[in-house]
């Protein structure tokens, strides 16, 4: 990862899923897994953007497996809790983890849950605590800013190829057409 992220941010995915409505949909019309996929493709952009290590914590949803995690950027994992365990307890134990840690001095610990009782837990021990809706706002907003640098970057370097000469940049046509001279 590039530098310490600024922020750990946990996620309690299934909530987020069921709370944000493209993903309540989504898991509606074609299942757990889309919108899982959909949260974590959100997030993971997010992550990069923003600079925060980013855990999104899944239930075992009745699944008799062990718990697990996987890496998904250099920002973002996936954690899977083991059978038995909700997100909730995975991210209280790391929330209660996260007290006696160093980086605690350098880094901001925020959950996102639309639960308030469970985001209450967090701030007990210290974390932030942001609404599902919230995050769904930060994401959103940070995909527009995302979209316009984009967008910047393309008009300028179009108009890097506006600024060469018209015989080079017809040569370049001709070569992006396949008829090399």
């Amino acid at each position: 990862m590039a530098g310490t992220p600024q922020a750990i941010l946990l996620v309690d995915g299934y909530n987020i899923i069921g709370a944000w409505a493209d993903l309540a949909a989504l898991k509606q019309t074609k299942g757990f897994e889309a919108a899982r996929d959909s949260l974590i493709a959100a997030l993971a952009n997010y992550s990069t953007y923003e600079g925060y290590e980013t855990w999104a914590v899944f239930d075992a949803y009745g699944q008799r497996s062990p718990a697990s995690q996987e890496a998904i950027t250099p920002y973002l994992s996936v954690h899977y809790t083991g059978y038995g365990q909700t997100a909730d307890s995975y991210i209280e134990r790391a929330c209660a983890k996260f007290r006696n840690d160093a980086r605690k001095f350098t880094q901001r610990l925020i959950v996102a849950t639309s639960d308030s009782v469970h985001r209450q837990t967090a701030i007990g021990y210290g974390a932030e605590g942001i609404s599902a809706q919230q995050l769904e706002y930060e994401v959103t907003q940070t995909g527009q800013r995302v979209r316009r640098r984009q967008q910047t970057n393309k008009r300028r370097s179009r108009g890097l190829l506006t600024n060469l000469d018209p015989a080079v940049q017809a040569r370049l046509a001709r070569m992006r057409m396949g008829l090399m001279d």
